[in-house]
């Protein structure tokens, strides 16, 4: 069942599950998948949680205790959010251990709430490095224009950090500056490079959404050709970018230091056009020293089925360009497209965030002792 997942990971692909849950952590679910399916990292987000904790599988006592001790429902979400990351990292502490703390790794984000203050995020991400309190953390960082100096800030005082909601090849060389400058900050300061750590969450899937809607709308023969092109062709280039940062000479200075490279990571990889396979984003995203963080329905696809015929990322990038290009003399504007995703990516995580505030303050009133 897992030959797939062995090919992905000897082709140096890192397999994260993009989920968390506290049943999934209980019932030694996720013990089985670093254990059978080649799992070496967590990734979550607020609709993670939102779904999780809505669901209510193994929080009411815990939802319970917090309510007879009247915390605030801020307090409350944070209390179990950190406690399930802890919990994952102590489960993945053995792999974190193997590769030398490369993978084996749990993020946690951010309130989406502050993705447009920079002091506010480095202030929780410090808090929620400081609430998890294990080393095999990540801090989920967006990679708005606010979120980039708190990027490098954070970076600098030794906390790793996963950025996230990641759409344009000019955002992400961005993103790569940002922690370039962070580990200079680092250095300066003292600190230990080869213990800070990151990755860099360049999303998938949303990009053929929106621009196959557009595509759509076209209606020509040109128009449909392009279709399901665009996510992979975004990818391809940014491993482009990310060869040519980790190569220059600044990046050097620093790799002699010990720091380590800043990985691309897949995210967004649940293919959401039932036209196309199951596992694209996951058989043609392969390179080197990538992550590639799936949703467990994808995770089981590409165990079953995955066709891991080894790179399919460089070599790619001339084509890669020519249908970037293709689209722009359709009208497709790709500056437009990746705006509004990263736009309605803080909006949805924002819209789930007061989800799991509304639905947990329910709670808690529900479960609060009788006056």
């Amino acid at each position: 069942m897992t030959d797939a997942l062995k090919r992905l990971s000897d082709e140096g692909v890192a397999i994260w599950l993009d989920d968390l849950s506290r049943k999934r952590i209980t019932s030694g679910n996720l013990s089985e998948l670093i254990d059978q399916s080649h799992v070496v990292g967590v990734t979550t987000n607020p609709s993670i949680f939102q779904k999780a904790i809505s669901g209510g599988d193994g929080y009411e006592q815990q939802l319970t205790d917090l309510a007879a001790r009247k915390v605030t429902v801020e307090e409350a979400i944070r209390m179990i959010t950190t406690a399930d990351v802890r919990d994952a990292a102590d489960i993945l502490r053995p792999v974190f251990d193997a590769t030398d703390g490369q993978d084996g790794r749990v993020s946690i984000e951010v309130d989406p709430r502050l993705a447009h203050d920079t002091v506010a995020t480095v202030a929780e991400a410090k808090q929620l490095a400081w609430l998890v309190d294990r080393p095999n953390t990540l801090i989920k960082i967006p990679a708005t224009k606010a979120g980039l100096p708190a990027i490098a800030q954070v970076i600098g005082k030794g906390i790793s950090v996963n950025v996230t909601l990641i759409f344009s090849l000019e955002r992400y060389r961005a993103v790569m500056d940002a922690y370039l400058t962070g580990l200079e900050k680092a250095k300066a300061a003292g600190l230990d490079l080869s213990l800070i750590h990151s990755v860099a969450s360049f999303f998938v899937s949303r990009v053929d959404t929106e621009i196959d809607k557009r595509l759509d709308a076209l209606g020509t023969e040109e128009a449909k050709a392009l279709r399901g092109k665009a996510a992979l062709a975004n990818a391809r280039l940014a491993y482009q970018a990310y060869e040519e940062v980790f190569s220059s000479d600044r990046w050097l200075a620093l790799e002699k230091a010990g720091a380590n490279k800043q990985r691309p990571l897949w995210a967004s990889t649940g293919v959401k056009d039932p036209a196309y396979k199951d596992t694209l984003y996951v058989d043609d995203l392969v390179a080197p020293n990538t992550v590639n963080t799936m949703p467990e329905a994808t995770l089981e696809a590409t165990a079953d089925h995955g066709q891991i015929t080894g790179d399919t990322v460089r070599g790619t990038y001339e084509q890669a360009k020519a249908e970037l290009d293709a689209l722009a003399k359709l009208g497709v504007s790709y500056d437009e497209v990746v705006q509004l995703l990263e736009d309605e990516g803080v909006d949805k995580f924002e819209q789930s965030w007061n989800d799991l505030l509304k639905s947990t303050e329910a709670e808690l009133k529900r479960l609060a002792p009788e006056a």
